[in-house]
């Protein structure tokens, strides 16, 4: 992406496995796009949970083989995260592991709660202590607190009280539980594997471990498994489906199905509406890699024009690293990326991503690719201008922060160099998708169109949407 917008997190659970750790290990490996600051694994054994966690990557966190024998059993739950709410701090590890009155349970939560903050202060009010700023605690004790006699029945009995986006897996001692919030706004998917049930946030973590796809978890819905196998439940009544058009646009990996469709052929789709859409006369088409690829591809075959890469990524570049005391213009987007000069010099160049968010990685690339000797820069952005902070589970900026919020679109242009820019309107991206609805509906578009599918304290709504 020009200007990144950080994912969420990705979970994974398996059910009836003897290999259920190393399993898991290998599904979040699959899941890593999700979120690069965190990872865990809670195992049980049906009498006892037992968990590893840790700060950086899956493969770093799980590099001992002892890691994996002291996980033994044949159920367990993992997760990705990068920080939506609460801070980079290895004590909001997940999956949160507890032990209460009724025995031990771990949860692993992708998404937002927009009510965290209230719950949290009425529960500390009430006495309770929290050890994490992470808002899934507040889950967990609520979970503690619930009368009803059954699980399933005292998970929705908790998410009554909570709103916003949950795919949530539960773990105790002899069951797992998935649940996906009324809205769906994550995806959560469940598979079966040599008998063993299991559940992830994309499909992709399937195809890694080989197990068979059986659908999507709707929204709305719970799944129990257990000894017995599995049972579904509707605990919410009535959902009101509105899942995040952005894990087409970008979260998702282009191999995972998600909402029901592959998201490659979807991302090529939205290339080839913003052909359709923003036609230019040009030598070569390029993608920013790795997000642009897709809808790269789709925008060359609409339009005709060759598609190639004239931007090479470095997958090798770590978190951090050390600029030279020399000053080397825009170094941190040159350790990234580097133009291949044969492609771009004296030709008219559309640059295709999914995003611009600040504008500042977009100006730098621009200038980039302008110093490699294009004759020509048309910008064209597979997603409509984001103006709106996101509450559900993604990572935005505030408003005033992201740059199509206060600024036209030929401002952007002015700003970021380019000769011309071209966005994919909101209509285009409804119709490429195959969501219809307007004003949001069937879909999450709040960052593009400030309608809010599910309401946030209005503080909150004050202080980053920049409003009153």
């Amino acid at each position: 992406m020009f200007d990144k917008l950080h994912e969420e997190c990705g979970v994974f659970g398996i059910f009836g496995h003897p290999e259920a750790s190393n399993l898991s290990y290998l599904g979040l490996y699959a899941l890593q796009h999700r979120g690069q600051e965190s990872c865990g694994i809670v195992a049980s054994d049906g009498t006892r949970l037992r968990a590893h966690r840790g700060m950086g990557l899956v493969a770093d966190v799980f590099k001992d083989e002892e890691i994996f024998n002291r996980l033994s059993g044949r159920s367990a739950i993992g997760h990705v995260r990068y920080s939506t709410a609460g801070g980079s701090d290895i004590k909001n590890v997940q999956p949160i592991m507890v032990d209460y009155l009724r025995g031990s349970i771990a949860v692993a939560h992708n998404g937002n709660l927009v009510n965290a903050q209230e719950i949290r202060n009425e529960l500390e009010l009430a006495g309770s202590i929290f050890s994490t700023t992470s808002d899934t605690e507040v889950i967990v004790h609520l979970l503690a607190r619930a009368q009803a006699d059954s699980l399933p029945d005292r998970i929705g009995q908790v998410l009554q009280d909570v709103r916003g986006a949950y795919s949530l897996v539960f773990l105790t001692e002899t069951r797992m539980v998935a649940v996906r919030d009324p809205n769906g706004f994550r995806p959560l998917v469940l598979g079966r594997l040599d008998g063993a049930y299991v559940v992830a946030s994309e499909s992709c973590a399937f195809d890694l471990i080989e197990a068979e796809f059986i659908r999507e978890i709707e929204p709305g819905e719970m799944v129990l498994i257990d000894k017995e196998g599995m049972k579904s439940y509707q605990p919410f009544g009535k959902a009101n489906p509105t899942p995040c058009i952005f894990e087409h646009i970008y979260f998702a990996r282009p191999d995972s199905v998600v909402f029901g469709r592959q998201v490659y052929g979807v991302r090529k789709e939205f290339g080839r509406m913003l052909a359709r859409e923003h036609a230019v006369d040009a030598d070569v088409v390029i993608p920013i890699p790795d997000s642009g690829v897709p809808a790269a591809i789709g925008y060359a075959e609409e339009s005709g024009i060759p598609f190639q890469l004239g931007l090479i990524r470095n997958h090798y570049v770590g978190r951090t690293f050390i600029e030279p005391q020399q000053s080397i213009r825009h170094f941190g987007v040159k350790i990234k990326l580097n133009p291949v000069r044969e492609v771009i010099e004296g030709k008219r160049v559309v640059v295709i991503d999914d995003s611009i968010v600040r504008g500042t990685t977009a100006r730098k690339i621009i200038k980039m690719i302008r110093a490699a000797g294009a004759k020509e820069i048309h910008v064209r952005i597979s997603s409509p201008p984001t103006s709106f902070p996101c509450y559900y589970g993604i990572d935005t900026p505030t408003r005033k922060e992201l740059i199509s919020s206060s600024h036209t679109i030929e401002e952007i242009n002015r700003y970021i160099t380019s000769d011309t820019l071209g966005y994919l309107s909101r209509e285009g991206m409804r119709e490429a998708a195959g969501l219809p609805g307007s004003k949001g509906g069937h879909f999450c578009d709040a960052c593009f169109s400030g309608f809010y599918p599910v309401k946030f304290p209005r503080l909150k709504a004050d202080s980053q949407l920049g409003l009153f």
